[in-house]
């Protein structure tokens, strides 16, 4: 049975998954029982003193504030980097939960090398694909593989890649993950290594088509003379809308700008009533599966403006995405 004695050391599948992965995100990974767990990972691995976070996912802001109450590592905002010190880490999302905005990574890891801290990056909105974070500066990527690595809402899963300089990071993890055990199970690992075979094909597809709409309803807002996205819709929010960043842009994400963005309503009442009058966007929290989906935010997130929308969109043909979209929008101008 050679390594595979024990499977919270190894396993097969977990380890075939592994490999694919560490090729893909282009440094050595292991895979966790969900998004949190790895980035519960990368602290008690590095042991940063200082944690400077900004805007993201409140679950991976949870494990940081759970992780400083036991050790006393003090929370940072983005405006107070020139606190930062040697071992300390910028933990950045991009692009970003709920809007899909991006980051400039490569500013963030500047300012993170400046003072001797370390760059984790949670790309699970951009992955492989999409954005490279390695080569923008990043020391440390991590993703919820629940979402783009498992495609079919059917897989939990997190993964935590360092750089293949520092495979003394990798054996620490490895041994710290055993200790945990916060493994992966092997049926999940098959799920996985199923989901990547069509990677490619459905993150590209679903960018497309996010932005497709995207430009479609900023163009609605952008027009002349009353129309009923104009009465509905206020503000929409997508990596592609960011204009004045094209140029870093379009180096740090050249294949698409990712499959979720935002939109923000006239009133509360549109934002609740919009999830139930579309026909083929689903309303839920999970996303980047092959289906499109949206949420209104308030539902999962009291701190969320009451209209706000998020939309992760799926394979389906945009005409159609489009046509639900306006009959959705139609049947709440009224209210």
């Amino acid at each position: 049975i050679g390594d595979f004695n024990y499977s919270r050391h190894r396993a097969p599948t977990r380890t075939r998954l592994e490999t694919v992965l560490s090729a893909l995100i282009h440094g050595p990974t292991l895979t966790y029982s969900s998004g949190v767990a790895a980035v519960h990972a990368y602290l008690i691995g590095l042991r940063p003193r200082r944690v400077a976070i900004g805007e993201g996912y409140h679950g991976s802001r949870q494990v940081i504030q759970l992780y400083a109450s036991l050790t006393g590592c003090e929370i940072l905002r983005y405006d107070e980097l020139d606190q930062l010190q040697a071992g300390d880490v910028i933990h950045l999302e991009t692009p970003i939960n709920p809007t899909g905005e991006a980051a400039n990574i490569r500013y963030y890891a500047t300012e993170a090398h400046k003072h001797g801290a370390y760059l984790v990056v949670d790309a699970t909105f951009g992955p492989p694909g999409l954005q490279d974070p390695f080569a923008l500066g990043a020391d440390v990527v991590v993703h919820s593989g629940t979402k783009y690595f498992g495609g079919h809402h059917d897989l939990l899963c997190g993964t935590l890649t360092v750089p293949p300089g520092r495979r003394d990071w990798f054996a620490t993890l490895c041994e710290q993950r055993t200790i945990l055990g916060s493994v992966l199970g092997s049926m999940e690992g098959w799920l996985g290594l199923r989901s990547l075979r069509t990677l490619e094909l459905r993150v590209c597809r679903q960018s497309e088509n996010a932005t497709g709409l995207v430009r479609w309803l900023a163009g609605w807002l952008e027009s002349e003379g009353d129309n009923v996205v104009k009465r509905t819709v206020d503000v929409v929010r997508h990596a592609s809308l960011q204009d004045e960043d094209m140029d870093w842009l379009k180096e740090q994400m050249p294949n698409g700008f990712g499959a979720v963005f935002a939109v923000e309503m006239k009133n509360e009442a549109m934002g609740r009533r919009l999830p139930g009058a579309l026909r083929l966007l689903q309303h839920a929290t999970i996303l980047g599966g092959v289906e499109s989906q949206l949420e209104w935010r308030r539902l999962v997130d009291s701190t969320a403006k009451p209209t706000l929308l998020r939309f992760s969109i799926g394979v389906e043909h945009l005409d159609d995405l489009k046509a639900d979209l306006l009959r959705g929008l139609e049947s709440v101008v009224d209210l």
